[in-house]
C-alpha cells in the first residue's frame, strides 16, 4: 500500500473519491507479469514462468501446477491457478494473495504451504494481475473471487465444506465478502484490514458512504471458523486491525499474533507453520 500525497489528503477531505478512487491509491500495485500461459492445440494450458517468478522446486514439480482462465461476471477473463500439492488431501485452499505479486511469484509458495500442512492450493489473478484482463478495483475484486469460487466448484468437483477460504492483506478484502455469503469449511485472514479509510486515517472511527474495502462490517456475517493472524509490528496494515476483525468474528478460534513480525515476513517465523497445521489437521477435523 503506497503513502498518499498531500493533495490526494486533501482531496479525500474535501471532495470524498468513489470508493474505486479511495482503493486505488491505497491498494493495487501490480507487478510486471511473471508468467504466461500457453495453450496447445487442445485448449490445455501450460504454466510457464519468467526469471522474476523464482521457481524454487524442478521442472518436473511444475506438473503439479494446472493453469486455466475463467470470465468473471463483470467481463474480464482472469487466470487460475490449482497447486496439486497432496494426494491425501481433504482441504482445498482458495488463496487470495497480497497486493504487489501475482500468481507467477507466488506458486513455490503455494507448493511448499500445501506439501507442508496436507493441502490442495487454488488461487487466481485479480483484474489487471499477471495475465488476468481488465484493472484493479474493488468491483472487480469481489467479480473475481465469486468466478474462482465458481471454478473451483465446477471443475474440480469441491464441495464447500472442504473449502478453506484464505487471504492475505488486500486478499482478505474479497475473502471475507465471499465468507460472508457462502458458509465454508474454515476461513483464515492473514492481516486483515478493517477499511480502506481506517488504514489511511487510522483514526477513522466509522464507515463512511465513500470508504472501500469495508471489510469490518461484514465480518459479523461469517459463520465459518476463522483463524486471524497479524504481526505486531506491521507498517503497513497496523495491528490493531487483525485485533479489531478478530473480536468482530462470530466464529473466530485462537489467533496468531506474531511478536515482531512486520507486514511481510509473518510466513518466516515458525509460530506461523505450526500454528496452520494445528488449524488444518487437528482443529478442523475434530
Amino acid at each position: 500500500m503506497n503513502g498518499l500525497s498531500f493533495s490526494e489528503l486533501c482531496c479525500l477531505f474535501c471532495c470524498p473519491p468513489c470508493p474505486s478512487r479511495i482503493a486505488a491509491k491505497l491498494a493495487f500495485l501490480p507487478p510486471e507479469p511473471t508468467y504466461e500461459f500457453v495453450s496447445d492445440e487442445n485448449g490445455k494450458c501450460s504454466f510457464t514462468l519468467t526469471d522474476r517468478a523464482e521457481w524454487q522446486y524442478s521442472e518436473r514439480e511444475k506438473e503439479n501446477v494446472e493453469g486455466f482462465f475463467t470470465r468473471t461476471n463483470r467481463g474480464n477473463r482472469i487466470a487460475c491457478l490449482f497447486v496439486r500439492c497432496s494426494n491425501t488431501a481433504r482441504f482445498t485452499i482458495l488463496f487470495s494473495h497480497g497486493n504487489a505479486v501475482d500468481l507467477g511469484q507466488m506458486s513455490s509458495f503455494y507448493l511448499g504451504l500445501g506439501s507442508r500442512i496436507n493441502c490442495n492450493i487454488f488461487s487466481y489473478d485479480y483484474s489487471g494481475y499477471g495475465v488476468s484482463a481488465g484493472k484493479p478495483s474493488e468491483k472487480n475484486l469481489y467479480a473475481d473471487i465469486d468466478a474462482a469460487w465458481q471454478a473451483l466448484r465446477t471443475r474440480y468437483g469441491i464441495s464447500p465444506e472442504n473449502i478453506i477460504l484464505y487471504g492475505q492483506s488486500i486478499g482478505t478484502v474479497p475473502t471475507v465478502d465471499l465468507a460472508a455469503r457462502y458458509e465454508v469449511g474454515a476461513v483464515i485472514l492473514h492481516s486483515p484490514l478493517m477499511s480502506g479509510m481506517r488504514v489511511a486515517f487510522p483514526n477513522t472511527k466509522r464507515t463512511w458512504f465513500f470508504d472501500a474495502f469495508p471489510s469490518i462490517d461484514k465480518v459479523p456475517k461469517v459463520m465459518s471458523p476463522t483463524l486471524v493472524i497479524h504481526g505486531t509490528e506491521d507498517e503497513v496494515i497496523d495491528f490493531s486491525h487483525g485485533l479489531t476483525i478478530f473480536e468482530k468474528c462470530p466464529r473466530a478460534v485462537e489467533p496468531l499474533w506474531v511478536e515482531g513480525a512486520g507486514h511481510n515476513d509473518v510466513e518466516l517465523y515458525n509460530v506461523y507453520l505450526e500454528r496452520l497445521k494445528q488449524f488444518v489437521n487437528v482443529e478442523l477435523i475434530n
